[in-house]
């Protein structure tokens, strides 16, 4: 239930080190790991008395190029004032360990004894989860989005993907269905459901005519939205940025339907519409992106089995009663998605 041998086997924290010495650093020896599934991240303190954030790769999943549009999104949101972490400049003190590439030069290929890792670094910034029942910080969080969304619609992603049913859905269905172990009867139902499920997700899409695609944050939850008591939110770990409509980051922040969030939605709208026009269009995709996230999230976590961390993390993953309750889940989401296709919103709530 793989495609990944875990490629972190070798990332010991003296390698960590190695790796940051070979770019021009100097650690003082201070090493933590951040709590991270997809990558490896280290919070490393450097002789300066600075933190750091090191963050190695996953092998396989982005090409340089694909990480680089990452970090130019990042950089191009910093510049315009815009609170998100952005990676550092690096340069290859060995040249013969250490290959930088940009520009500008972010992103480390660092090798040595036949090991590779790329990794970049980016300062320490702190804080805690927003708290999302403060209309007020609802607000200024939707102003933020806009302003991002604002940046992110001046050039599309030239090599990252473009959210959709397929490329996010459809594809994780595709690949459980050839090499996920699901256990008989559950595999059958599962998939029957899930691509009912897809199907549904498809319509909600087919629904929303002139659909606008910009680049977006993608994964903006609200582990991914920092708060700090002196400078409000900063947003956190763009590794899936992406294009895709806006409301993909809108829509993760509020727990529960949006009918049942209504007072929430508001508070962030209104932020949101303060200094950008928004389509209100989009909100009829939330169960269809929700159920999208839901079958993805699956394949993720068969993708990644031979990682110790997932088996460590996830116990309860792939059993027969896991694959029952996605199908329940899934279920759920047909009827959720069948709503919005017989009353779609023409604008507002």
């Amino acid at each position: 239930m793989t495609d990944a041998l875990q490629p972190y086997a070798d990332l010991t924290p003296d390698v960590v080190i190695d790796a940051l010495v070979a770019v021009g650093e100097d650690p003082d020896g201070r090493l933590q790991a951040l709590n991270s599934y997809e990558n490896r991240v280290f919070q490393v303190g450097l002789s300066d008395g600075r933190m750091v954030v090191a963050k190695f790769y996953r092998p396989g999943r982005w090409s340089d190029a694909q990480i680089l549009e990452e970090h130019a999104f990042a950089l191009e949101l910093a510049q315009d004032d815009i609170p998100a972490v952005a990676p550092l400049p690096l340069s290859a003190a060995r040249t013969d360990e250490a290959t930088v590439l940009g520009p500008p030069p972010t992103l480390a290929r660092w090798q040595r004894d036949g090991l590779v890792h790329r990794f970049s670094l980016s300062p320490r910034r702190g804080g805690r989860a927003p708290e999302i029942d403060d209309p007020e910080v609802l607000t200024w969080i939707g102003r933020l989005m806009a302003r991002l969304h604002a940046v992110g619609h001046r050039a599309p992603f030239a090599h990252r993907p473009t959210l959709g049913v397929d490329s996010l859905g459809r594809s994780a269905w595709t690949w459980l269905r050839d090499h996920g172990d699901l256990p008989e009867p559950q595999r059958s139902l599962w998939l029957q459901v899930a691509d009912t499920a897809l199907q549904a997700a498809q319509a909600c899409f087919d629904t929303v005519s002139g659909l606008r695609s910009g680049r977006i944050h993608g994964d903006c939850h609200l582990g991914n939205v920092l708060w700090s008591p002196d400078s409000g939110p900063h947003f956190v770990d763009l590794d899936d940025a992406c294009n895709g409509p806006a409301v993909q980051d809108l829509w993760m922040l509020l727990g529960g339907h949006r009918r049942e969030r209504q007072a929430e939605l508001y508070a962030l709208m209104d932020g949101y519409e303060s200094l950008r026009e928004f389509d209100w269009r989009e909100w009829t995709l939330v169960e269809a992106l929700r159920t999208l996230r839901l079958i993805h999230h699956s394949a993720w976590l068969a993708r990644r089995w031979s990682d110790p961390a997932f088996p460590a993390a996830f116990p309860w993953f792939g059993s027969a009663i896991y694959w029952q309750q996605q199908t329940d889940q899934l279920r759920q989401q047909i009827d959720l998605m069948e709503q919005e296709l017989a009353s779609p919103m023409a604008g507002g709530l």
